[in-house]
C-alpha cells in the first residue's frame, strides 16, 4: 500500500508544482508523478544536509512542492539556456 500512496502523493505534488509553475512543457501522468517523487526527495535530501530534518524525517508537502518546481526551473533552464 506504500506504493500506491507515494504515486498519489508524487501526483498531488507534481499537479501542484505544474500549477504553481504553468511551463509549457508537455508533461503525462507517469513525468507528473516521477516529477513530484523526484520533488520530495530532493527535499528531503536538501533539508537534511541543511540540518531542518532530522536522519529519518521526510519533508512536508510544501517543501516537496518547492522541490518539485525547482526541478521544473532546472528543466526549463537546461532546455533553452538562451
Amino acid at each position: 500500500m506504500s506504493f500506491l500512496s507515494a504515486i498519489l502523493i508524487g501526483l498531488i505534488i507534481g499537479g501542484l508544482a505544474r500549477f504553481l509553475f504553468p511551463a509549457q512543457m508537455k508533461l503525462g501522468l507517469v513525468l507528473t508523478v516521477l516529477l513530484g517523487l523526484f520533488g520530495s526527495l530532493l527535499a528531503t535530501y536538501l533539508g537534511q544536509q541543511w540540518g531542518w530534518y532530522a536522519g529519518a524525517e521526510k519533508a512536508g508537502i510544501p517543501a516537496a512542492v518547492l522541490g518539485a518546481v525547482v526541478i521544473l526551473l532546472a528543466v526549463r533552464f537546461f532546455k533553452n539556456p538562451a
